[in-house]
């Protein structure tokens, strides 16, 4: 037996930043904040960093329409035409940088990072490791790198997922009972894609099935259990 008790959900307040469809709680509050206070930050970088499926980026996307910046790819690295895209920008953000770095793009990177610099502009960075921890070569990047602000975002914890499984439930127009996200909690990966992959297979589940969403076709959904009647 479930134990039937109200779920309440300590979220913060919505803020500017975090758009309609991202929740601000225990693990990602620095992060908000930091981002919010573009563009009086105190480096020209900041680095956002977490485990994946934290959530940093889904955060640098919402701070990319925000900032209105650029979104600097991989690819724009390896060619060296970050200069360019950093001379038409008030923001640009690479996701992965610590990936752009073991792949050896630290030249384009370190030009882009100078070029904003010099602009008056700023440079959101992603990755899973603080910049502490990256293998970098160039001693002028690593410098810049180190003393720049750098910000982490902890795995979600229950009281998150839980927020992310109500509202993608929602999304979906699916009443579901709390006695279902109760049940889900422990059971599957602390990750905003294991919550989304959990509901989008309960939602197929229960269409193809035609039932509701009960912690039945959840356990079945799960592999946890023989399958019960609703």
């Amino acid at each position: 037996m479930i134990p039937a008790r109200q779920l309440v959900l300590p979220f913060a307040a919505p803020a500017s930043l975090t758009g309609e469809d991202f929740l601000v709680a225990g693990p990602n509050v620095d992060a908000v904040r930091r981002l919010e206070c573009w563009p009086d930050w105190r480096s020209t970088a900041l680095t956002m960093w977490g485990p994946t499926g934290c959530g940093k980026t889904h955060l640098s996307h919402v701070f990319l329409t925000r900032s209105q910046g650029m979104l600097v790819g991989h690819q724009a690295l390896a060619f060296d035409q970050a200069i360019d895209v950093a001379a038409r920008a008030t923001a640009c953000i690479v996701d992965d940088a610590d990936q752009a770095v073991a792949q050896g793009f630290e030249k384009p990177l370190l030009h882009l990072h100078n070029t904003l610099a010099e602009r008056g502009g700023h440079l959101l960075l992603t990755a899973e490791a603080p910049p502490v921890r990256w293998q970098m070569g160039l001693a002028d990047l690593r410098s810049r790198l180190l003393a720049a602000d750098v910000v982490g975002i902890g795995s979600p914890d229950d009281e998150l997922i839980a927020g992310v499984l109500i509202k993608l439930f929602a999304d979906r127009r699916l009443k579901v009972e709390d006695e279902v996200i109760l049940y889900a909690l422990p059971r599957i990966e602390r990750s905003f894609a294991a919550a989304r992959r959990l509901v989008a297979d309960l939602d197929a589940a229960a269409l193809g099935q035609r039932r509701k969403v009960t912690v039945p076709l959840l356990r079945q959904v799960l592999g946890t259990g023989v399958e019960e009647s609703d």
